[in-house]
């Protein structure tokens, strides 16, 4: 796993610490609650592995909220407007464009808040047991009242820097000195006692309830039925209210995500950002083509049509490409969102004339695709295509504009003589990948 070192963005007077882990084709920022070091988070084996199988997956931006870790101490009230502007300065920083947004515990609200209000910004959500208001009432008598958050608090600030809070983050390893250990390192790094009470003040009165019939991204959301810190309630009440949210529930009573089976959480993830789970089946390598496609404006279309005219548009979509891919002799990986990932074992020819022919089949329903295009050694997991190949592709996706089929210079070099036309657009860097690589355009 590449990790990135720990750099700071400016949000107006703060700065606000991140690192990027991973180097995966899509970007995954992960909003924590109470607790968060950036470089402790990593100091726990369990825990790393977590953000590895993350890492192998999408590029990982870990981030200290204000008032956490390396970030600035918090100063006074922070809304969670200011805090969206303290994402938008990591995520340029970071260099990302759209992200996929998971959350834990009390960072479910600003992931929630992000989403509604940057749905430009925002590729997913990802809520795993994910707090949606801290003051109880009628809809949700599974909050604290004021009473339990005093106890709650007391508890706290008693034993902070101890790693107590273990007997409800994690039951089922409450005698496992070296996890205590390190969680009470990591709330020693996060705050001071003071500074967890400056954030516990912050935190009371947050709601973002009336948030969740707007949104408009695809959400995942998880939770262990048996979570004995944060209700499953919360969850309930999230599917429930955000259209088109799948919910999955998952036995067992541990809160920390790298307790417990953790191949269950990681696999819903997996599935749902890439259509698919890794097999443990074994690992082969083969020289492929691979197409990546994309659908220029997504996210403005989905807005004006409603969710289900765009679940409609995608399915054509997705149908359409799938035929072209199938008569071209190559066959399809996954779909990602408004995403399309094809591979072929033939000439690259092969390819590169189902790309031009899939741009002009979907103009016909109305939209625009981007697409790139790679040759090179992948990894064969099952049904899937991994490796640094398929990243390669991604990239040069990216910067492909409407209608517009990009190739690597790989690509490029394997088809002189073919007849196919290429215009040279110069050699770029491409993010993750060592040294430039020279692109090229289809014509016509």
């Amino acid at each position: 796993m590449e990790e990135g070192r720990v750099r700071w963005a400016q949000s107006g007077e703060s700065h606000i610490a991140f690192r990027v882990l991973g180097d995966g084709p899509v970007d995954l920022l992960f909003l924590g609650g109470f607790l968060s070091h950036i470089e402790v988070l990593l100091e726990e084996p369990g825990l790393r592995r977590w953000w590895e199988r993350l890492g192998s997956i999408a590029r990982v931006i870990l981030v200290d909220r204000r008032g956490l870790g390396l970030s600035d101490p918090l100063d006074g009230t922070l809304a969670l407007a200011d805090e969206v502007a303290d994402i938008d300065a990591v995520l340029d920083a970071a260099g990302c464009d759209r992200v996929v947004v998971q959350s834990y515990a009390a960072g479910g609200p600003l992931a929630i808040e992000y989403a509604t209000a940057r749905p430009d910004r925002t590729l997913a959500l990802i809520l795993y047991a994910s707090v949606l208001a801290t003051e109880r009432d009628d809809e949700v008598p599974f909050a604290d009242s004021d009473e339990t958050r005093q106890e709650r608090l007391a508890g706290l600030l008693e034993g902070w820097g101890t790693g107590a809070n273990l007997d409800d983050m994690a039951p089922s390893v409450v005698d496992d000195a070296r996890i205590r250990a390190w969680l009470g390192k990591l709330e020693r790094q996060s705050a001071t006692p003071a500074g967890m009470l400056r954030l516990a003040a912050n935190l009371r009165g947050i709601d973002v309830r009336h948030r969740l019939p707007t949104l408009r991204v695809p959400t995942l959301i998880l939770h262990r039925t048996g979570d004995r810190l944060i209700n499953v309630g919360h969850s309930r009440l999230a599917a429930q209210q955000i259209p088109g949210a799948r919910l999955v529930e998952l036995p067992g009573v541990d809160s920390l995500p790298m307790i417990g089976d953790t191949e269950a959480l990681l696999g819903e993830i997996e599935e749902f950002l890439t259509g698919s789970r890794t097999s443990t089946s074994g690992l082969q390598r083969r020289l492929m083509t691979i197409l990546f496609t994309d659908i220029v404006d997504a996210t403005g279309h989905a807005a004006r049509m409603g969710d289900g005219r765009w679940r409609d548009l995608l399915s054509a979509h997705d149908s359409a490409i799938r035929r072209e891919v199938e008569r071209y002799g190559g066959r399809e990986v996954k779909t990602v969102g408004d995403g399309y990932i094809a591979a072929f074992e033939g000439p690259p020819s092969d390819a590169l004339r189902c790309a031009r022919t899939v741009v002009a089949v979907v103009r016909g329903l109305g939209i625009e695709i981007r697409a790139g295009l790679h040759t090179g050694e992948c990894e064969l997991i099952g049904d899937d295509v991994g490796g640094m190949a398929v990243h390669i592709a991604a990239r040069v996706c990216d910067m492909a504009g409407p209608e517009e089929i990009l190739t690597s210079g790989t690509v490029f070099g394997t088809v002189v003589g073919s007849g196919l036309d290429f215009e040279a657009r110069g050699a770029h860097l491409l993010r993750g990948v060592p040294g430039p690589w020279p692109i090229f355009a289809l014509n016509g």
